[in-house]
């Protein structure tokens, strides 16, 4: 998702949600796509994905911004078939079982076969768009000594942590599985460490970040990619990701068609879209992620600096899915000790 939208327009987000509701003045079909804020904000690849899609299909293509990856699944959950969304533009890997399990998604007709994300992509439900890992963000400049695994972020009580809370932000849940991949059933002792110097857990990733960038923290939970953004759009190169000596936790964020979508042919268009250069070219420098196929023109240098783990730390989606009411209680229940 686009990291780097710090400040949220009230204003644009109604507007986002009225435009659901109107009919299209200039073209004769409309295509409606409940998506996070900040890819459907001026900042994000939204206006660029929309003015390239709508080139070739003759088409209004609607982005409905919503306040997060788990608030997409949430609205949908309640509209239902009664939902106008035709395709769901940002769930990811950890959501993707939950979202199946509503029974309101279709099978799509994309071929996948180019995709380059670890393991092969087989899914019939959902098509990749983006892809990258969670990482713990430092200032080079204020932080001498930074961590080199996961466990010295949780042990290091003189170390000022902030994180994303897993009920409401997709990189807070990314960190729930990814504690629970390294400590198992040992994972409780570890939050409850990690809680002794912890500054806050925030709601979503731009209030941690933001309080990170004032300095009220060490390291803040964010993305292998967040440097390139800081390289790129602020010349600064003193921001990078710490290592993990125990492997990291990728995000794969995805879309997905709705069997009730009301323009059935233009979704099926656009899930073919995301997958094509006019789409994918977007997400690096739009998104601040890495793109889900291979593009004909090289990544700016600045991705360079993105760490490459030494170990995907994956949970299943099925385990995902089953247990990750357990697990945010037990979250819950280590850190309010």
């Amino acid at each position: 998702m686009n990291k780097f939208l710090l400040k949220t327009s009230s204003t644009a987000f109604l507007l986002s949600l009225a435009v659901l509701f109107s009919s299209a003045s200039s073209a004769t079909e409309t295509l409606n796509v409940y998506t996070y804020d900040a890819f459907a904000s001026d900042w994000g690849p939204g206006p660029k994905i929309k003015e390239n899609f709508e080139k070739e299909c003759d088409c209004e293509l609607n982005f409905v911004a919503l306040d997060s990856s788990v608030g997409i699944l949430s609205r949908v959950q309640l509209e239902g078939k009664s939902s106008q969304a035709d395709v769901l533009l940002g769930l990811d890997l950890n959501l993707m079982e939950a979202a199946k399990q509503t029974g309101l998604l279709a099978n799509h007709s994309v071929n996948t076969s180019a995709v380059t994300v670890a393991g092969g992509w087989n899914d019939k439900t959902f098509v990749p768009f983006d892809q990258g890992h969670f990482a713990f963000i430092y200032n080079s400049e204020t932080l001498s000594n930074p961590p080199t695994s996961l466990k010295e972020v949780v042990d290091n009580q003189n170390l000022r942590v902030i994180y994303q809370d897993p009920r409401t932000s997709t990189p807070g849940l990314g960190l729930l599985l990814w504690m629970k991949s390294v400590y198992g059933n040992d994972v409780s002792d570890a939050w409850e460490r990690l809680a002794g110097h912890t500054v806050t857990v925030t709601k979503s990733w731009s209030d941690a970040y933001g309080l990170f960038l004032k300095g009220e923290a060490d390291v803040v939970l964010s993305y292998t990619t967040s440097p390139a953004y800081h390289i790129i759009a602020e010349g600064d190169n003193k921001y990078q990701a710490a290592t993990a000596t125990e492997g990291l936790y990728p995000q794969v964020e995805v879309a997905a068609m709705m069997k009730s979508a009301p323009n059935q042919a233009l979704a099926k268009r656009f899930m073919q879209f995301i997958l094509q250069p006019e789409f994918q070219s977007v997400i690096p420098t739009g998104n601040w992620m890495l793109p889900v196929v291979t593009l004909s023109e090289k990544l700016p240098a600045a991705f360079d600096s993105a760490l490459k783990p030494t170990k995907n730390l994956v949970l299943s989606a099925q385990d995902v899915a089953k247990n990750r009411k357990v697990w945010v209680n037990e979250w819950l229940n280590a850190t309010t000790r």
